[in-house]
């Protein structure tokens, strides 16, 4: 199982060393630094290789600003706007020029735009949803925590939760998990009539338990203390196979998975990668502001997670 970035990083260049080519990332908008600069280590590292599509003139402006650009070996598709430039990265990956569309200097509404255009996009009859994963020092074991959804559904209802969980699920097994543990989070730990993420927890769980969730374990309601620490589950005498080992906090609307998910890098400083499920690849959105090296774990997360579901 892989437990922490380090161990992510070298399994997306087997896994590319065993394809015997790196996976072609599709970077809508190429004239950004930072995602440059990711795709340049990745490219070095021979985990994935970019075509980068956008205005031509910019994205190489912004390649020889890099350091080492005159190594650089990009792919790139000259576009004249955001509208052309997310539909051209889309169909590389349609005719299967690439295995992974990512995010560069686009808006993100515009690419999920078009990635969720019924004709032209890569939708499925899965929910989309972002998979936000840090990494946890203080655990010993497995050290890799995720959180959803903080990107892109707003308040889902209790259908969308469980196929929140399915998605990020989907991601643990990926990593080796093969039964991640789901706390489904709210504010407390019982079950209270006048606070519905309480409800959506409780019938959650109990979904998990009949069969109608599978490939993980499911408990909650489970506030954030009680899920990640077992301390804290003791001393509140909670019994449960999820408290203080949670793999997958389920958060109940996109305000609370979002300031969680950030919190971790800007209060705690924790490295990070995300991916987005549900579409027909992979899709990265990171945040403007994730620097390179987020951007590379992203991308090879994405590695990871592509290899997985062309086997299963």
């Amino acid at each position: 199982m892989i437990k922490n970035f380090e161990q992510l990083l070298a399994e997306a260049q087997k896994i590319s060393r065993e394809r015997g080519k790196p996976v072609q990332v599709a970077l809508a908008a190429g004239n950004d630094p930072e995602a440059l600069a990711a795709l340049t280590e990745a490219q070095q590292l021979g985990l994935a290789n970019g075509i980068l599509v956008g205005d031509e003139r910019e994205i190489r402006s912004t390649l020889e600003s890099l350091p080492g650009s005159a190594n650089n070996k990009f792919e790139i598709i000259s576009t004249t706007n955001e509208t052309e430039t997310a539909y051209r990265a889309i169909e590389l990956i349609r005719e299967k020029h690439a295995g992974i569309l990512m995010k560069g200097k686009i808006k993100t509404a515009t690419l999920l735009k078009a990635v969720l255009d019924k004709e032209k996009g890569l939708r499925t009859q899965q929910l989309m949803s972002d998979v936000f994963m840090f990494e946890f020092p203080v655990r010993p074991d497995n050290q890799l925590i995720m959180i959803t959804d903080g990107g892109i559904n707003l308040a889902p209802d209790l259908k969308q939760k469980a196929q929140l969980i399915e998605n990020a699920v989907v991601v643990a097994h990926a990593l080796g998990n093969s039964l991640p543990k789901v706390a489904v989070l709210s504010a407390v730990e019982v079950v209270n009539p006048d606070l519905p993420s309480t409800l959506d927890a409780a019938i959650l769980t109990q979904m998990n338990r009949r069969g109608q969730i599978t490939g993980c374990v499911v408990d909650g309601p489970l506030a954030l203390d009680n899920a990640i620490s077992q301390r804290a589950a003791q001393e509140k005498g909670i019994d449960s196979p999820v408290a203080g080992l949670a793999d997958i906090l389920l958060c109940p609307n996109i305000e609370s998975a979002n300031m969680m998910a950030k919190g971790t890098t800007y209060f705690a400083n924790l490295p990070l990668a995300h991916t987005c499920l549900g579409a027909q690849v992979p899709v990265l959105i990171p945040s403007r502001s994730d620097n390179a090296r987020a951007k590379l774990l992203s991308i090879a997360l994405s590695v990871v997670v592509s290899h997985f579901q062309e086997r299963v």
